[in-house]
């Protein structure tokens, strides 16, 4: 498979983008509003063209490039439930993002849609509502649509991540698609997967620790960004990684070194904190891929990320729904 397009809003650290590269499609435009966001995703594709701009304020009329591509994609800003928008005064922006997002669907008139959301959005009755205003909208521009939640460690991820997920083609593609089966084998560990970037300075208990860790994540949670600071979620995430000898309530600037003593009956002094490269890894991305910004901003990136093998799975099953049109001869030139 290839040759497919797509148009990336709210692209954030380029989980999504990357998984979806993987899977064929190349992104005309992407549209992200955090300047350190954009730099991350330029640091690791420099052909890729990246505005930065709020989705609400994009104007298609002014990128024809992205009329018609094959794929509108995003992982949106986290939508509240509608009640527990109205008990927080005025705070609707994630709620005019998801709208927006559905607005650029008149101007761009893309072949398929995915937007990636909290799985409640997907499932949670409290959030009907909200499902009802988008599905309204895409019935009227001819879309047909399913909502469903899939777990990143289902697809080699290292981590209990459930997302929400909406899939809407055009016309009658979505009687071709199906959602992607779970990879074969057992997922990796905590353990396995940082093993060598544990050891990458020399900490001799790097084995010893990553021999211990045989859990899978809890769900990594990048947090707000307009306050705290960087740690790895709530107190019952913090409980899980103690219990993996990880400090969860920091992120360190780098890994431990030959002269850490890994010692979890002294409590937070005797475990190990992450570093955002490591969050990385548990994420899904690929150990080359660059983070911009200070330790803060670069862990909320990727905390906040769409992990890139859960991407790649569900663009392939997208893919293939496209693919499988051009090659129907009841298709009229593949379109």
């Amino acid at each position: 498979m290839g040759g497919l397009t797509s148009l990336e809003v709210c692209a954030g650290a380029g989980g999504l983008a990357l998984g979806l590269e993987r899977a064929g499609f190349s992104p005309v435009l992407l549209l992200e509003n955090r300047p350190v966001a954009c730099e991350t995703l330029r640091a690791n594709r420099a052909g890729w063209d990246v505005r930065e701009i709020d989705l609400t304020a994009f104007d298609p009329s002014e990128e024809r490039q992205v009329y018609d591509v094959d794929l509108l994609s995003g992982g949106l800003p986290r939508v509240k439930s509608p009640a527990a928008a109205n008990r927080t005064r005025g705070d609707d922006a994630e709620l005019s993002v998801l709208k927006a997002a559905i607005d650029l669907v008149y101007g761009v008139q893309p072949r398929a849609i995915l937007l990636e959301n909290v799985p409640d959005l997907a499932e949670k009755d409290e959030y009907d509502p909200v499902r009802a205003y988008v599905g309204e909208e895409l019935d009227h521009l001819g879309y047909r649509f399913r909502w469903h939640v899939l777990n990143a460690k289902d697809f080699g991820v290292p981590q209990t991540r459930k997302v929400g997920l909406l899939v809407a083609f055009k016309g009658d593609l979505l009687d071709r698609f199906e959602w992607p089966k779970p990879v074969d084998g057992p997922c990796p560990t905590v353990g396995e997967a940082l093993l060598e970037s544990m050891g990458a300075r020399g900490w001799p208990g790097a084995a010893e620790w990553a021999d211990q860790a045989r859990e899978i994540a809890p769900t990594i949670v990048g947090g707000s960004w307009d306050r705290g600071g960087a740690d790895l979620g709530p107190t019952g995430a913090k409980r899980k990684w103690a219990h993996m000898g990880v400090d969860g309530g920091t992120v360190a600037d780098q890994a431990p070194g030959t002269d850490f003593v890994w010692n979890p009956a002294l409590g937070r002094s005797g475990r190990v904190p992450l570093t955002v490269e490591q969050v990385a890894l548990l994420q899904g991305f690929p150990p080359e891929w660059k983070i911009a910004g200070r330790k803060t901003a670069r862990y909320r990136q990727v905390g906040n990320a769409t992990p890139p093998p859960l991407a790649q799975a569900v663009g392939r099953a997208i893919a293939r729904a496209l693919w499988s049109e051009s090659d129907d001869p009841r298709s009229e030139g593949g379109r």
